[in-house]
């Protein structure tokens, strides 16, 4: 017996350290799982993002081409009405899922900035459907849809912890 409790304090060492083992290297297990896992969530958030970015920069881009049609705009490749139907359709209806996406797994942040960049395009929408004709009224929109997407890519930033980045305005030489 005296041998036994002679040992028994190297036993009672081996086995706090088995323990201890044990729950460190389960902790980091469980830490390594949730950053994983957030990277995940995180890759697929930027993915549902840039995806309701591109679709709605594809209205955006037809509507400036519409209205270029209708004298509005000065961009190079007018586009009439009838020509612009079916692909304005096309971009509202895939712009619906992705929508839907948004709503699933963005931030309320980024949804609420998300929500007044589509407002913005739907009234862009609106204006080149009743053929309007009104240079100014035209500008004041662009401006409106251009600070809608800052701040949709904003919020977007601060959600993703990116650093901030470019306005995306664009300034062209002139001739």
């Amino acid at each position: 017996m005296s041998a036994f409790i002679q040992q028994l304090p190297a036993l009672v060492g081996v086995v706090i350290g088995a323990i201890g083992s044990y729950l460190a290297i389960t902790r980091g297990d469980q830490a390594r799982f949730r950053r994983e896992q957030a990277a995940r969530w995180e890759e697929r958030r930027l993915t549902v993002y840039a995806d309701y970015a591109r679709l709605l920069k594809q209205s955006v881009t037809l509507t400036y081409r519409i209205a270029a049609h209708l004298g509005n705009d000065p961009h190079p490749h007018p586009l009439s009405p009838e020509e612009a139907a079916p692909h304005m359709a096309g971009a509202a209806d895939a712009r619906d899922p992705a929508g839907e996406a948004l709503l699933m797994l963005g931030s309320p942040d980024v949804v609420g900035k998300a929500r007044e960049w589509v407002v913005t395009v739907m009234a862009m929408e609106q204006f080149v459907r009743d053929r309007t004709h009104s240079p100014e009224t035209w500008s004041v929109m662009l401006a409106q849809q251009r600070a809608a997407r800052e701040g949709y890519y904003a919020a977007v930033r601060r959600d993703l912890a990116l650093p901030p980045g470019h306005s995306g305005e664009w300034s062209l030489p002139t001739p």
